[in-house]
């Protein structure tokens, strides 16, 4: 991406987002007041921002949050359902899976920081990123039965897979909300904090990210990611194989040089 098309991005408004760049980490914030909800619009904002992200070299990490001190997003605005509409449905279908996906698939490492309710698509998108911190006041819940409807962004995918069948069961088939210690202890959250604070946990998470080697931490991710989808066999392979291919990065050479000159590495992204 040339450097003129990044500062491009970097101004341009975002809808129902804010952008905001700390060193090598993008803060996304959800920006749609009063309860963060999701539009088609701001999904198809945040995978448009999320693709951008992905092409500017010099952003290692990507931390996501709410505006205000009562939502981290509230999920999708349900007016937009009143009338039945299979094709409004199925457009919204499309652009939550658009952007959870984008987000999912981001390069570098994703970091949820949940300051509040996180209902429905707003959990969603918080499933989708690598790592998530919760403040102490944080409900989480996926809804969408209680209203007829289901969960379309991946919820009843990547929920089992962090807390098991039995809690996603609990959470999704009887509507369950359960609180920050409660997401901690069956590992739907990596961390809780004070309220207030999990922004800032989540920017220090980023900074250590940042001392890693981004192609690497790009590699690892992908061969984790794989383990849902590949055999078991495959996947060493495949692991392997990532190995020898990071011999064709600059930053390699510079991460087991910095090691043995006893300095910080200078990545590069490349």
């Amino acid at each position: 991406m040339s450097t003129d098309v990044i500062k491009h991005y970097r101004r341009r408004e975002w809808a129902g987002l804010k952008l905001d760049i700390d060193g090598h980490t993008a803060v996304v914030t959800l920006s749609n007041p009063p309860a963060n909800t999701w539009t088609v619009h701001s999904l198809a904002a945040l995978r448009d921002l999320v693709k951008a992200l992905d092409e500017d070299r010099d952003i290692y990490a990507l931390v996501v949050t709410g505006e205000g001190e009562k939502f981290f997003s509230a999920g999708a605005d349900l007016k937009q359902f009143t009338d039945g509409d299979k094709a409004l449905a199925r457009e919204a279908a499309r652009r939550f899976g658009e952007a959870f996906e984008a987000l999912a698939a981001f390069r570098g490492v994703s970091i949820a920081a949940i300051n509040g309710y996180a209902m429905g698509g707003g959990l969603e998108c918080a499933l989708a990123c690598d790592l998530r911190i919760a403040e102490e006041q944080a409900q989480m819940a996926l809804p969408e039965a209680t209203v007829g409807l289901l969960p379309c962004a991946g919820g009843t995918q990547n929920l089992p897979r962090l807390v098991g069948e039995g809690w996603a069961k609990r959470m999704i088939l009887l509507g369950e909300r359960i609180d920050a210690a409660t997401a901690l202890r069956i590992g739907l959250v990596e961390d809780v904090t004070p309220r207030g604070e999990a922004k800032a946990r989540a920017l220090a998470w980023a900074k250590q990210a940042e001392k890693q080697s981004p192609s690497s931490v790009a590699a690892c991710k992908r061969l984790v990611q794989a383990t849902r989808m590949q055999h078991h066999a495959t996947a060493l392979v495949s692991e392997r194989e990532a190995f020898v291919d990071l011999f064709d990065r600059a930053d390699q050479a510079e991460g087991v040089n910095a090691f043995l000159d006893k300095r910080a590495p200078q990545w590069k992204n490349a």
